[in-house]
């Protein structure tokens, strides 16, 4: 995984990353002690690193020890490809 400098515009409720010059960001909504993933927008060129971003996403929720719930498609889509790796970043009840 390349290393990426995540940002957190709370302001505006998205993770930022740069790639190649080109801002990718993860839209958010936080409700209580949960972060619902809404929107992913990876600009043309820099899809190559979006599993690296998500990566990079879900490990700054783990860090906050707060639950995840991916409502993007693209974002559900890699959680369900990485089940066993990050369930448990889901809140109870709640499978993808």
């Amino acid at each position: 995984m390349t290393a990426i400098e995540l940002t957190d515009n709370e302001f505006l409720r998205q993770f930022e990353a740069t790639f190649d010059d080109k801002m990718a960001k993860i839209e958010y909504s936080l409700q209580e002690r949960k972060i619902f993933l809404t929107k992913i927008s990876m600009p043309e060129g820099t899809e190559g690193h979006m599993n690296d971003f998500i990566v990079s996403v879900f490990n700054e929720v783990e860090d906050r020890n707060i639950s995840l719930v991916p409502t993007s498609p693209e974002i559900a889509k890699f959680m369900r490809s990485n089940r066993r790796k990050y369930k448990k970043l889901l809140p109870v009840g709640i499978n993808i």
